[in-house]
């Protein structure tokens, strides 16, 4: 036997950049049968009924560099055999391997496998190593027996447990960081597929090669994750992907994602066609007509008959009743879709339009529809536009979904909202393309607007209607970031959005668009707080409007009569309760900081803050925080601010010491973020606005506002916004002079803000 180990040797194998990450696993393979084989021969000479197995990934020679080895030893009544093993296994111990390991006889085995899933699939892959191989031959073939018997069972049960794997697992396709083996879309969904098809499960060519493509491209990121970090693993990180990406050949990490969501995608449907499949064969048919020319149900599918390029809008009446009835389009006759569909003429022709747009009615029915048709290249027939957005990678934790999924989503939550505009075709068209210029160079909105305009003025719209879907797309993140980044008292806040809107109609249908994408994003992007800003900051614009921009200022609304009588005592007082922290106290500078200081040490991530100064001279901070899982110590709380007032907390050091222990873990986006200051003295009235953009750490908001107020400026209210990793910290200040800062004040302000940010970084 040779004297080389098998990490030595597995070693010089993964260290060879000569060999690419396809080659590597039978590399691997190879290499690791040819050890087995040696120790086998070494170890074992009365080799009669014993034969060691291999399972699993090292069954189908698909070895990562960190996969675990699985191994069966199978005899035919030894009474050695344990002895035997403890000669095989103790060598790979030694080594370091994780072994998946067992010692069994050949009815004892199939007697296993007959009830417990896992070694019944196991031994689908199973491979000889090394031994008698008539005994394996015997098990392999009476287990094959034992398989396709009981195939309806087994599938069922193996249907269950890829039902349990995804959702514990998540998307491939859309997660930050993915489990490239366990997730929805992943390796181990590929497998399963095969497993169904030795039990009689038909998978079409077609479907075959795009599934073994797919694989393919999981399985080298695989390989080449474990090949650079080192560690056994599967859930590609956020850190990981560049050197990944680098690793395999890919520009940016951005291409790999986007090749392994694709990949992901077409792993899923055809997962879930195999699953749905099979329940069709278990359940009762449904009796649905299709009342259109040209198609009909066979089998609960919607089948097309004859050419569908003697008609146009073919494609779109399956898609609808597909929509309404629940029943997949067949797969066949997607494909002859595919293949036959002649694109529509510019401009579409009468009935198309008001097709597309019942689809998109249908909401979240309408996803799979449509995904199917993109799946077999058939939406793109219907919108060219799409194809850079397929699979596009949104690369942080603020969006769930790459790029067309989001727009899908998008029109789905869209279709709720109908009932609240004029114009629903106009909302759900701008739903499904707000976002369409994200696969384009340049600004997508800018983009996004030329090509809304080129589609709608395609599908059928008038002029004004393509200028208001393109003047839609313009302002989709107007009132978000309007309501979460200025202030809504200030009434030049509201003058400035109503004369973008023009008119409360186009009001509806903006704020409509907002909810929709923003449910659409993620969970971070839509929540009370942000629906309530926007609803607010859309009523005081619609009243704005119809008044004709005669609202009056109201005084500022979180000044209560509790709030002055409290003010007229003259006295520090703190109270906090809900969500909810007010501070009154005299008026002198660094209170607002002071306090932001204190909120951050009990870990309460600031939303929004108010401030106002009476001409007694009294002060009140009033702040709204983000409530944590478990309930708030509002006595502690309360005491860490006096104390923070009153100069006693080392504020600094205790921030600087919470930083270190809380450290985030997680990566939430793939790029950092860069700061960035920004002045605006037109958008408010008798104030200044200072806009910071920066990385979010533990006391930025801290250290933002001692900075201003070592400055000289008085802070009248802030909004804090974080998106992924970045946060927005909007300022509305006033100098020493009035709220108009010089241009030497201002430099000065942005160069004493990014130097107070360098020490929370």
């Amino acid at each position: 036997m040779t004297e080389t180990s098998l990490v030595e040797l597995r070693e010089k194998i993964i260290s060879n950049r000569a060999l690419s990450a396809r080659e590597i696993p039978k590399a691997l393979s190879d290499v690791t049968d040819q050890f087995l084989a040696e120790l086998y021969v070494t170890e074992i000479q009365n080799k009669d009924g014993v034969a060691l197995v291999a399972l699993g990934g090292y069954g189908r020679s698909e070895l990562a560099p960190s996969s675990d080895l699985d191994l069966m030893l199978i005899h035919q009544d030894r009474d050695d055999i344990d002895s035997l093993a403890d000669r095989l296994w103790y060598p790979l111990w030694d080594e370091g391997f994780k072994l998946g390991h067992s010692v069994r006889s050949v009815e004892q085995t199939l007697r296993l496998a007959s009830t417990d899933l896992e070694t019944a699939t196991s031994l689908l892959n199973g491979r000889l190593v090394a031994g008698d191989s008539t005994l394996l031959q015997e098990l392999l073939a009476r287990n094959e027996e034992q398989w396709v018997a009981h195939g309806l069972d087994r599938l069922d049960e193996l249907a269950r447990n890829v039902r349990r794997r995804h959702l514990i697992s998540g998307e491939v396709a859309f997660l930050l960081e993915p489990d490239l083996k366990e997730g929805r879309g992943g390796l181990r969904d590929v497998h399963a597929i095969d497993w169904a098809v030795r039990a009689g499960v038909e998978v079409p060519v077609h479907d075959h090669e795009r599934l073994t493509e797919a694989y393919q491209v999981l399985l080298e990121a695989r390989v080449e994750l474990h090949r650079l970090s080192g560690k056994r693993g599967d859930v590609l990180l956020l850190e990981e992907q560049d050197s990944v990406a680098a690793a395999l050949g890919d520009h940016d990490a951005d291409i790999l994602m986007g090749r392994v969501a694709a990949a992901a995608r077409t792993v899923a449907y055809l997962s879930d066609e195999t699953w749905r499949h099979l329940d069709r064969e278990l359940t009762e048919e449904v009796s649905i007509e299709i009342e259109v020319a040209g198609l009909t149900v066979v089998g609960d599918e919607i089948v097309v008959l004859g050419d569908p390029s003697t008609d146009p809008l073919l494609v779109l009446h399956a898609a609808v009743q597909a929509m309404y009835s629940g029943l997949p389009l067949a797969r066949e006759s997607l494909r002859l879709f595919a293949d036959r569909q002649v694109d529509l003429p510019d401009p579409w022709p009468q009935g198309a339009r008001d097709l597309f747009i019942e689809l998109l009615k249908g909401g979240h029915r309408a996803i799979p529809v449509i995904e199917a048709l993109d799946y077999f290249e058939v939406w793109t027939h219907l919108l060219p536009e799409w194809t850079p957005n397929r699979s596009r990678p949104q690369r942080n934790v603020y969006h769930r979904f790459t790029v067309d999924r989001h727009l899908l989503e998008t029109v789905a939550e869209a279709a709720r909202l109908t009932h609240r505009v004029q114009r629903p075709d106009l909302l759900l068209l701008a739903a499904l393309l707000h976002d369409v210029g994200k696969g384009y160079p340049g600004d997508h909105t800018e983009v996004g607007m030329r090509l809304i305009g080129s589609i709608a003025s395609r599908c059928g719209f008038s002029r004004e209607d393509a200028d208001l879907l393109s003047q839609l797309v313009e302002n989709h993140l107007l009132l978000p970031d309007i309501a979460t980044r200025r202030d809504l008292e200030d009434l030049q806040t509201i003058r400035t959005v109503a004369e973008k809107v023009q008119t409360v109609e186009f009001l509806e249908l903006l704020a409509a668009l907002t909810e929709a994408d923003s449910i659409a994003t993620g969970p971070t992007a839509w929540g009370d707080w942000k629906a309530h800003l926007v609803e607010t900051l859309t009523e005081a614009t619609a009243d704005f409007i119809s008044n004709d921009g005669s609202t009056r200022r109201k005084r500022r609304s979180f000044i209560t009569e509790q709030i002055e009588t409290l003010m007229a005592e003259e006295e520090t007082v703190v109270q906090g309760s809900g969500d909810t922290v007010t501070i009154v106290a005299q008026d002198r500078a660094g209170i607002f900081s002071r306090a932001a200081g204190a909120l951050a040490l009990r870990g309460l991530d600031v939303l929004q803050a108010d401030a106002y100064s009476s001409d007694a001279g009294m002060a009140v901070s009033q702040f709204r925080v983000v409530e944590p899982d478990t309930p708030v110590d509002w006595g502690r709380v309360i005491d860490d601010v006096h104390q923070c007032l009153q100069g006693h907390l080392a504020i600094d050091a205790r921030i600087a010491e919470r930083a270190r222990v809380y450290r985030r873990r997680t990566a939430l986006a793939a790029k950092p973020v860069r700061t960035s200051v920004g002045f605006d003295v037109e958008s408010a009235t008798d104030a200044t606005i200072i806009e910071v953009r920066t990385e979010d750490h533990i006391g930025v908001l801290y250290h933002l506002t001692r900075t201003l107020a070592e400055m000289g400026l008085d802070i009248r209210s802030a909004k804090i916004q974080t998106i992924s990793n970045e946060v927005v910290d909007t300022f509305y200040v006033t100098g020493p002079d009035g709220p108009a800062l010089d241009d030497l004040h201002r430099r000065e302000i942005d160069a004493a803000l990014r130097h107070s940010l360098m020490r929370v970084e």
